[in-house]
């Protein structure tokens, strides 16, 4: 059974920070691209970062640069998320996504988290 289970969201003070993890199961973990999306209340989903299964080469959207820093540890099948100076339109449920890295490949999702910053 394929599975992705967040952990680490909460309610942060502005400035703060948290550390999101995302353990995967039931696939081969080093085979995919993974990520984090988020969603805010009225908002559409977007892509907040991601790494790739190579180089380990990463992509940050323009408002969490400098701020956010996305890992992977292969040998724990665990993803992670550092977010530092927390800004309170960071708000959103996070959900942590993994795509096979080929064409037309397989991509699973979490539950997501709660990440509330408050102000």
């Amino acid at each position: 059974e394929v599975q992705l289970v967040e952990s680490g969201g909460g309610v942060v003070q502005v400035g703060g920070s948290l550390r999101l993890s995302c353990a995967a199961s039931g696939f081969r973990f080093n085979d995919y691209i993974i990520g984090w999306f988020r969603q805010a209340p009225g908002k559409a989903r977007e892509g907040v970062a991601r790494i790739s299964r190579g180089d380990g080469s990463t992509y940050y959207r323009d408002p969490v640069k400098g701020r956010f820093t996305i890992s992977r540890d292969n040998a724990k099948n665990t993803m992670y998320l550092q977010m530092n100076s927390l800004k309170p339109e960071d708000t959103a449920v996070y959900t942590c996504h993994a795509r096979e890295a080929v064409v037309a490949g397989r991509e699973f999702w979490g539950q997501g988290t709660q990440v509330t910053v408050s102000s």
